[in-house]
């Protein structure tokens, strides 16, 4: 379901701030992944990459909102967008720490939030096929709305799932970028909880930036030696 609304051009978030921003972080992207001395820090070296996608996607709906795009084409935008922030995050976040840790009992620890971020991504993807998703705009943001993924008890197994495995990681820097993320989603919940999936993911993209400086700045201790078994 798609709604529209007269006064969109002058929003702050627009299409043209998802292009710019989309391309901006596919620069980092791209500089983070060259940094890359391990395939196991490939997937989360990816993050900025895939996020760059994810905010270049919801540039689609914005100017689907705007009238420029056909109704479907905006709303198959708009899923495409939250099956990523929605669906694959909670489970790519936590594996993509684990995977960052050197040694098997650092691993082990980070194995209860991939396991919940694999049910909860079972859940987002059953609630996000079975419900109808509505996308519309609102006080300057979209709201992706679907009432078997915005419950109160979802978005605190998400907060654990995808918060929790970054402050529970042994590498410093996986830590700063937790509560960055931690920091902006609560500001985000207190101020505009309804459009919650995008303005989070906005400020989580620049928030990657923590990541390419990790991969930048940690020449010398990376690659780890990843001796010992999972």
């Amino acid at each position: 379901m798609i709604r529209t609304t007269a006064w969109r051009k002058s929003m702050c978030f627009s299409a043209t701030a998802n292009f710019v921003g989309s391309a901006a972080l596919g620069v980092i992207g791209v500089v983070t992944i060259r940094e890359v001395k391990h395939r196991r820090e490939l997937l989360f070296a990816s993050f900025p990459i895939l996020f760059a996608i994810h905010q270049f996607t919801e540039g689609f709906v914005w100017l689907g909102l705007d009238g420029v795009l056909s109704p479907k084409v905006t709303h198959n935008a708009g899923a495409a967008f939250v099956l990523f922030a929605q669906g694959l995050l909670p489970f790519l976040l936590p594996l993509g720490v684990l995977l960052m840790e050197p040694t098997a009992r650092r691993r082990r620890r980070m194995m209860p939030f991939v396991v919940l971020g694999t049910a909860l991504t079972l859940y987002m993807l059953w609630g996000l096929t079975a419900y109808p998703l509505q996308v519309y705009a609102m006080d300057h943001s979209i709201v992706y709305s679907n009432v078997a993924t915005n419950l109160t008890w979802v978005a605190v197994l998400y907060v654990i799932a995808t918060c929790g495995s970054l402050f529970f990681s042994g590498i410093r820097e996986l830590i700063a970028f937790g509560a960055a993320n931690l920091t902006i989603l609560l500001v985000v919940m207190a101020v505009k909880r309804y459009a919650f999936t995008s303005v989070w993911c906005a400020y989580a993209a620049i928030a990657s930036l923590i990541i390419c400086s990790y991969f930048r700045k940690n020449q010398t201790g990376r690659p780890f030696s990843y001796a010992e078994a999972m």
